[in-house]
């Protein structure tokens, strides 16, 4: 196997991740525009804080993330680990993600929250979404730290 197509896998795996977290990213600050997990009574300004709060936070794995995944960089794979090893600590973390949304998926009775385009979307509608997008970013990351081929840095 040829390092070319380990690097395709790795920047497969960083675009997958990008896309995954686009959808997470979007979902939730939604989710927290609409109330959803905001604890105590909802002020306008207190949710505009947890908006933006979210908003922020969710930018750092969205962009560091596939920045580390997409191709070899010295100093992490120096002081911190390999991207290889790292795609197999993300590819656990997206694991139990993937089997802590789809418990939501699958519980008999979900709230709902209006929907953007007007009506409701239940929360096992968004979880069953969110579970699939995850399955193929996990699958990508997952092919990018377990497949055979030497990587260098």
């Amino acid at each position: 196997m040829s390092l070319a197509s380990e690097g395709d896998r790795f920047r497969a795996a960083a675009r997958g991740y990008f896309g995954y977290a686009i959808v997470y990213w979007v979902g939730g600050v939604y989710l927290v525009s609409q109330g959803v997990g905001i604890p105590g009574p909802i002020t306008p300004f207190r949710r505009l804080t947890y908006i933006a709060f979210w908003a922020l936070a969710g930018l750092v794995p969205m962009l560091a993330i596939p920045y580390l995944l997409r191709r070899p960089r010295a100093w992490f794979e120096r002081w911190i680990v390999s991207r290889r090893d790292f795609a197999r600590i993300l590819a656990l973390f997206m694991a139990w993600r993937a089997i802590e949304t789809l418990r939501v998926a699958l519980r008999p009775v979900t709230a709902t929250v209006p929907a953007p385009w007007g009506g409701e979307i239940s929360f096992r509608t968004g979880a069953t979404l969110f579970v699939v997008v995850t399955a193929v970013a996990l699958a990508l990351v997952a092919r990018a730290a377990w497949a055979q081929g030497r990587e260098s840095v």
